[in-house]
């Protein structure tokens, strides 16, 4: 059930932390880490570890995104070939 709550922010929302799944779903940050670790394992999303600097205070946090995805390209001018 997170796992798939999860991957349903992912696709959603794009490329986010765990901390803001968590706080997007409202699912404990434990769970939604084992949730990416099992995804991860399986290789349905990709993920990195990724170190935050906020007021002085560091945040370290994981940083993932469906494997594979590509976001739409942009809307507006294209550059000329």
């Amino acid at each position: 059930m997170t796992s798939t709550a999860v991957l349903l922010h992912l696709k959603e929302h794009g490329q986010l932390l765990d901390s803001e799944i968590s706080n997007l779903t409202r699912i404990p940050l434990d769970e939604i880490r084992q949730a990416i670790d099992e995804l991860f394992r399986q290789g349905e999303i990709s993920l990195c570890s990724v170190t935050r600097y906020k007021d002085g205070t560091t945040f370290e946090g994981l940083q993932c995104r469906l494997s594979g995805y590509f976001p739409p390209a942009s809307a507006g001018r294209k550059p000329a070939r």
